[in-house]
């Protein structure tokens, strides 16, 4: 099971409660689609789960996230621009805006997970998976995230 986190901004109540949820469905892996916003968030975030985490910057970033990552070894950075990470025989896509997604198709992603829009979505576009889990900054928006069972592909949008 993976939980999907993106818009945090700083929303340190929320992500608690994010986090709490994930450790009591037995959580593997978390996907972090960007706009954490700042260094204090990151470490937070790194302290209090210690699986690993897949981490792709946003747009409102005011921390170098390349550089504080580096500094926990669980978390595994993958850029501005996101990128594909192979889980149990796909393809998956990590990125922040959903523009992005166009480069992950062309390199195989069959499913991709963006943030950015703060909007719980799903959506099938020619046979590539599309999902946004929403936000846990609580802005526009419900605070939202997401669990992915990898096995069966049985995704859940929790609301808090």
């Amino acid at each position: 099971m993976i939980a999907i986190l993106s818009d945090i901004h700083d929303n340190l109540a929320n992500l608690k409660t994010a986090l709490d949820y994930s450790k009591s469905k037995n959580v593997s892996a978390l996907f972090v689609l960007g706009d954490i916003t700042n260094a204090d968030t990151l470490k937070y975030l790194a302290k209090n789960f210690s699986e690993t985490i897949y981490l792709v910057s946003g747009n409102m970033e005011v921390s170098d996230l390349e550089a504080e990552s580096k500094k926990y070894p669980q978390i595994k950075y993958l850029g501005r621009q996101g990128g594909i990470i192979e889980i149990a025989n796909r393809k998956v896509g990590l990125c922040h805006e959903p523009f992005l997604a166009d480069a992950l198709i062309k390199q195989g992603a069959t499913i991709i997970f963006h943030g950015h829009t703060h909007k719980p979505w799903q959506e099938n576009k020619n046979g590539v998976e599309f999902i946004n889990p929403g936000n846990l900054a609580n802005v526009f928006y419900a605070p939202s995230f997401a669990l992915w069972d990898e096995t069966t592909n049985n995704l859940e949008l929790k609301i808090l």
